[in-house]
């Protein structure tokens, strides 16, 4: 599957393939890097590792490219959005409105995880109609940072 975004033709959405690995991975990295509250807890090596052998073998991965260069990317599974990052020199392009788009058109409910201080990302996923259902201290992450539990629902068509 490849579909240009209507709200902005030059970013591109494809499923990633195993070739992604590396691009997805270099996001990853430089995205979290911008959490000044998230030590860094693996290796980029690590992080390979981890795309490759979870996200990519279990989940669903959408890659969006501007002007032909990754750009973001969601995996989504079981109607969770386990990771959305889009990589910080493409921030605010619409990329991640569009990630978000693309995993709300396949199902009526997504859930995901965010971390409390993430207060741009908190913006986000609330400006597009997700609500908070649980805070926690954090005690389940690997990262033992205190995050917020999120659902978004389709709204019913009125009859």
């Amino acid at each position: 599957m490849t579909a240009s975004s209507d709200a902005n033709p030059r970013i591109v959405l494809r499923a990633a393939t195993s070739s992604d690995i590396s691009a997805i991975s270099r996001i990853f990295t430089a995205a979290r890097s911008t959490l000044d509250f998230l030590p860094p807890l693996h290796t980029p090596e690590e992080d390979r590792a981890f795309i490759a052998g979870v996200m990519l073998g279990s989940k669903t991965i959408l890659l969006a490219s501007l002007a032909g260069e990754p750009a973001g990317f969601v995996v989504t599974g079981d109607n969770w959005i386990e990771h959305l990052y889009v990589a910080p020199d493409h921030a605010r392009r619409g990329i991640g409105a569009e990630l978000l788009k693309a995993a709300m058109a396949e199902t009526t409910e997504l859930r995901l995880w965010s971390f409390q201080k993430n207060q741009p990302a908190r913006n986000f996923y609330e400006r597009h109609g997700f609500r908070s259902l649980l805070f926690t201290d954090g005690h389940d992450n690997e990262e033992r940072e205190p995050d917020i539990l999120y659902v978004w629902n389709r709204p019913v068509a009125a009859i």
